[in-house]
C-alpha cells in the first residue's frame, strides 16, 4: 500500500510540474522580436522598381524593390575610411545616374557586414541615410558599396519594408 502511495505522489508531482511548463516544439526556434512603431504609408503596396529620394538630395533614385535582401544598399563613388573621434567614419559620394546630381555625405559607421556572394564574400559598411518614399520620411540603414555595374543605384531591404509596404511585383512606380 505504501508503494502505491508514494507511486501516486511521485506521478502527480511530475504531473504538476510538467503542467507549469508550456510545450515548446524542439525543431522551431521561437522568433525574438523587437516591436518597432512604423507608419504604413497610405497606400502601402508598392512595385518591383519605386523612386527613393535621399535628402538632401533633390532627385529620385529608380530603386529596385527586394524583399530577398536583408538590408537596403546605395551605389556609392569615392568611398573612403576615416577616423573621427576614435570611431570609424566614411565619406562616399553618390551621383544620381540619371541627373547628375551628386553629393558628398560623411557618415559613422554602424556596423560592418559580410556580403555573401558567389565564389567571394565582401565586407561592406552600414551607415544611417535620410530615405523619402512616398510621403514617409524615416531613417534607415544601408550598406555603402560601389554597384555601378547594377542597373539600380538602390536596393531597398526588408529593414526597409517590414511594417512600411506590400511589395506586387507586377506593378512599378506607385510612389510619388
Amino acid at each position: 500500500m505504501r508503494k502505491i502511495l508514494s507511486l501516486i505522489l511521485i506521478f502527480s508531482a511530475v504531473a504538476c510540474a510538467t503542467e507549469e511548463k508550456p510545450v515548446v516544439p524542439g525543431i522551431v526556434p521561437t522568433p525574438v522580436v523587437e516591436k518597432q512603431i512604423v507608419k504604413v504609408m497610405p497606400n502601402n503596396i508598392i512595385g518591383a522598381v519605386e523612386r527613393v529620394y535621399l535628402p538632401p538630395m533633390k532627385s529620385a533614385f529608380m530603386s529596385r524593390i527586394d524583399t530577398g535582401a536583408t538590408t537596403a544598399s546605395l551605389d556609392a563613388d569615392k568611398v573612403k575610411n576615416f577616423e573621427r573621434d576614435g570611431k570609424s567614419w566614411i565619406s562616399f559620394t553618390v551621383i544620381n545616374r540619371d541627373t547628375g546630381e551628386s553629393h558628398t555625405f560623411e557618415k559613422p559607421v554602424i556596423k560592418r557586414l559580410t556580403i555573401r556572394r558567389i565564389g567571394d564574400n565582401e565586407q561592406r559598411p552600414v551607415v544611417q541615410m535620410d530615405v523619402k518614399m512616398g510621403a514617409e520620411r524615416f531613417k534607415a540603414n544601408f550598406t555603402v558599396a560601389e554597384r555601378e555595374k547594377f542597373d539600380y543605384q538602390l536596393l531597398i531591404g526588408r529593414n526597409i519594408l517590414n511594417g512600411r509596404a506590400i511589395v506586387d511585383v507586377s506593378i512599378s512606380n506607385t510612389l510619388k
